[in-house]
């Protein structure tokens, strides 16, 4: 730890940059399971169709776009926060706008963009199995989870239909989704992930949209740009 007040200053930084990279990871990895649960269909029969529908539906859009609210609680710890953000995901590339900051996968790389410290993270693809990606997003949860056929709510008006998935692995610090699946229109609406230690984080879609027209340029990463603006750039 730094005793200066620059020193101190720049670990603060360091600190904030840190955490919200993690929380955008693992809001990345939330909105990847609303898009891939539906693989897991293996075992029930009766939610074996309803998944199976739900992915029939995912594959077949050209991209889609998704507004979420998010909400982190946990009540021994006294944390209640709730934010917003949205993500467009087209095929194997994806932007997602969260906590004030942009991550980018291109096809090859991802970017995070932190406009409130004019700084960019550049990271190459990455081969290992544990590297989330878009890639994945159809097959992310086909292993490592078992799950039932859980209750149904009205939500204004909606049958929200609920399945339940449990990690197998005793060490995960999962423990249990709730996956909410709208009956008529086979959308997500809701993901709830409770974890070993009490927290609840709840991703609701506000807007589910598909096949938008999407700009040439919404998935490419502008260098030049970025630098005549000041902007410090880090490659992985």
């Amino acid at each position: 730890m730094a005793f200066t007040l620059i020193g101190t200053k720049i670990a603060c930084n360091l600190e904030l940059k840190s955490l919200k990279t993690l929380k955008m990871k693992r809001i990345l990895l939330v909105i990847i399971a609303l898009c891939s649960v539906t693989i897991q269909a293996q075992q029930v029969d009766k939610a074996k169709k309803l998944l199976d529908e739900v992915y029939a539906k995912m594959v077949a859009y050209n991209n889609i776009y998704i507004d979420f609210k998010y909400n982190l609680d946990n009540i021994a710890e006294n944390i209640n926060q709730e934010t917003k953000g949205n993500v467009t995901i087209a095929k194997d590339k994806y932007v997602l706008n969260y906590l004030g900051a942009t991550k980018m996968y291109d096809g090859s790389k991802t970017y995070t963009i932190v406009p409130e410290n004019e700084e960019i993270t550049i990271e190459k693809k990455a081969s290992d199995d544990s590297t989330i990606t878009p890639s994945k997003m159809l097959t992310f949860y086909k292993k490592g989870y078992k799950y039932k056929w859980d209750i149904q709510q009205n939500v204004r008006g909606r049958k929200i239909q609920y399945v339940e998935l449990k990690p197998q692995k005793a060490n995960s610090e999962v423990k249990q989704i709730l996956l909410g699946i709208d009956i008529q229109t086979k959308h997500i609406y809701n993901l709830i992930e409770i974890g070993k230690n009490g927290t609840r984080t709840t991703i609701t879609v506000n807007t589910f949209k598909t096949n938008q027209p999407l700009s040439a340029n919404i998935f490419k990463f502008d260098r030049e740009k970025y630098k005549k603006d000041g902007y410090t750039i880090t490659e992985m």
